[in-house]
């Protein structure tokens, strides 16, 4: 039996066992007793995972998939997940442990799978997975560049990210139209964001909506003062600024009095 490829889930099944491989490797495997596999397919990289000294629980929405999964890995048992992820609530098995997330991400979701990891990152110490490359990039990048954005920002505040290694279409089935690139996320420990969070999210993705327009123009829903106005900062745009410029940023407006 083998799972036919489904376009409305963004499904590119990984063939190659080497990068499978590969990618159950960057995983550290320690401080935590679980890792949590997302869209799995047909477990190429499962396998690898349940070979570590640790609990593999998957979630995939494909019931083909599922079907196929609890037909080949016996050792999953009760640990497949038959849901959709991002509508998943990640207490029902992890209450307050710590856990690793690692997947062969669908693209079309694969943002959104960041955004969710950063609603539990006091949970997840660390983070990898298969990327369009593009987006991969975007994550890891710094300031000064163009694809330096809203993702990059918010999640390099939280961790470190590493861009690890580049994957050709060739190694999928099917093969996607553009590379794929692996990245891995390091929880930042002992780090308290030095401004109100919900403002900090808020500044972040508002100042990079009108990113060609520097931070005085693009922030004027803020109704900020007219002395908080001339500070320098003001005067850059959204993709100069390094994350810990945003914390600051954002720390002068919550403290700025009209």
């Amino acid at each position: 039996m083998t799972v036919r490829a489904k376009k409305y889930l963004g499904q590119h099944f990984l063939k190659d066992e080497n990068i499978a491989s590969k990618i159950a490797d960057t995983l550290s495997y320690s401080d935590y007793g679980s890792v949590f596999e997302i869209g799995p397919g047909m477990g190429v990289l499962t396998k690898y995972l349940l070979d570590k000294d640790i609990t593999t629980y998957v979630i995939e929405i494909d019931s083909e998939s599922v079907a196929y999964l609890k037909a080949n890995y016996l050792k999953l048992s009760d640990r497949i997940i038959e849901k959709n992820f991002l509508k998943y609530d990640l207490s029902e098995i992890f209450k307050n442990e710590q856990f690793a997330i690692i997947g062969n991400f669908p693209y079309n979701i694969s943002t959104q799978i960041v955004f969710k990891t950063l609603e539990y990152r006091d949970q997840i110490p660390e983070f990898s997975g298969m990327f369009q490359k593009e987006v991969a990039q975007r994550i890891c990048q710094k300031e000064g560049s163009k694809v330096y954005g809203i993702l990059s920002v918010l999640t390099q505040a939280f961790y470190d990210a590493e861009y690890l290694f580049t994957v050709s279409p060739s190694v999928f089935n099917p093969p996607p139209k553009v590379d794929s690139g692996v990245l891995r996320l390091k929880r930042k420990e002992n780090f308290h964001l030095k401004c109100d969070e919900k403002l900090f999210f808020k500044v972040v993705k508002t100042a990079f909506n009108q990113r060609r327009k520097t931070l005085r123009n693009s922030l004027k829903s803020f109704n900020l003062s007219d002395n908080l106005k001339a500070n320098a900062i003001f005067g850059k745009r959204p993709e100069q600024l390094s994350v810990s410029s945003f914390i600051e940023l954002t720390s002068l407006i919550e403290n700025d009095e009209n």
